[in-house]
């Protein structure tokens, strides 16, 4: 497969600027890294999204996640190698990656769900994260960006 074009982030870095912010404000909010790149992964899973397959999975890797929880992680509800917290986690993020698959995208009891493990600030830090990788898996597909080995 080839890209359609140039990375979008190239080709308008201005608006790239904003988000590589937001990346960062969110990564520093005080949520597990481990948590914001599986469920990076779990919604790069759900829209396809090789490029941040890859790399929220090499990223994992490198933190020394175990295979096991890297193979299941499609199948969390059933696989045993996942934390209650990181279960609300990944059930909010399917919810919002998959907002129109149901009238009522996240329900009382998926939020509920998310806060019994996460106060106020750590939840809008998920909610953010989820927003922000569903934008950049859009642009990566909109765009046919193509998986780089060693990137």
């Amino acid at each position: 497969m080839e890209p359609r074009m140039t990375n979008a982030a190239a080709v308008l870095p201005e608006a790239m600027r904003p988000l590589m912010a937001l990346g960062a404000a969110v990564k520093g909010a005080g949520l597990p890294a481990t948590t914001i790149d599986l469920i990076n992964m779990r919604a790069s899973q759900i829209n396809g999204c090789s490029v941040c397959l890859h790399m929220h999975s090499r990223d994992l890797r490198k933190a020394g996640e175990s295979d096991e929880r890297l193979d299941t992680l499609a199948g969390w509800r059933d696989a045993p190698w996942f934390t209650d917290g990181e279960r609300a986690a990944l059930e909010l993020t399917e919810a919002l990656t998959r907002v129109a698959d149901r009238p009522n995208a996240v329900s009382d009891e998926i939020y509920a769900a998310a806060a019994e493990h996460y106060d106020e600030r750590e939840l809008a830090t998920l909610i953010f994260s989820i927003g922000l990788i569903n934008l950049f898996n859009r642009l990566n597909l909109a765009t046919r960006q193509v998986a780089v080995a060693g990137y």
